[in-house]
């Protein structure tokens, strides 16, 4: 990997000045919606909850919609950055480059992390205007959304790269995505629904990311932490796996 440092560097570094160079629509949208969820859901929703989980609504809400916005930030970055690459035919100057595959993956993912990661700081400094909480364990907490961002980051890599047109880069996050972080534990706890349902949302990965952050930071969880760890691992490692037999094999690359 040393020896492609540089490869990598201008890979990485291309896709994080591309985001920042349009940070009015990279990173404010994204922090704007978290604010009117605070609004209408913490705050003007939140009065008539109540308690959640033993925690003031408001405080409840804050790990999941955090995690929220840096799954739907990675994933949109690499997606969109790596298929605008594939239509413009510039993604053909780095296939010809004596690189390898993994280090052209770990280049657009390392942008995806960066943007889902600043997106996630900057909704945190917007959420303590309206509560405030103590980090119960912070190497849960970095750990959780490092494993988190680069999942989604490979995810929307993968999506890239069988997409064929841009209305294909939303398909995923518009019908999948969007369903399985709404029903991820981000507004409630399953302990409230009927015992079936509260198994049938075990089944969604979202949902061990999200309660595996919310025990970093509030220390309570409707999972196991460690077995949301496992299923993070399982997912990343398939989701990696699948991305570097794409590249091989040159999917939606080669005509």
């Amino acid at each position: 990997m040393w020896q492609y440092r540089i490869a990598f560097q201008a890979i990485a570094g291309k896709e994080i000045r591309r985001f920042l160079r349009i940070w009015q629509q990279t990173l404010i949208p994204p922090v704007m919606t978290m604010v009117l969820y605070f609004v209408i859901f913490g705050n003007l929703i939140g009065r008539r909850i109540g308690e959640m989980g033993g925690f003031d609504y408001m405080a409840f809400i804050v790990p999941g919609l955090i995690m929220m916005s840096v799954i739907t930030s990675a994933y949109g970055n690499v997606s969109s950055s790596f298929f605008g690459n594939k239509f413009q035919r510039s993604i053909e100057e780095i296939l010809v480059a004596p690189v390898p595959n993994y280090v052209i993956l770990a280049g657009f993912v390392a942008g995806g992390v960066t943007r889902g990661i600043m997106v996630g700081l900057l909704v945190t400094v917007v959420s303590l205007g309206f509560t405030s909480f103590a980090i119960h364990n912070p190497v849960i907490v970095l750990s959780v959304i490092l494993l988190t961002a680069i999942l989604f980051s490979v995810g929307g890599f993968i999506n890239a790269m069988y997409a064929t047109k841009f209305d294909d880069v939303a398909l995923v996050p518009t019908f999948i995505l969007t369903p399985l972080t709404y029903l991820g534990g981000v507004f409630y706890s399953i302990e409230l629904l009927p015992p079936f349902w509260q198994w049938v949302s075990q089944l969604n990965p979202i949902l061990h990311m999200v309660n595996a952050f919310r025990f970093g930071v509030l220390g309570v969880s409707d999972v196991n932490v460690w077995a949301a760890f496992g299923m993070i691992a399982v997912f990343l490692t398939v989701l990696v796996s699948w991305a570097m037999w794409l590249l091989k094999r040159g999917k939606g690359l080669r005509s």
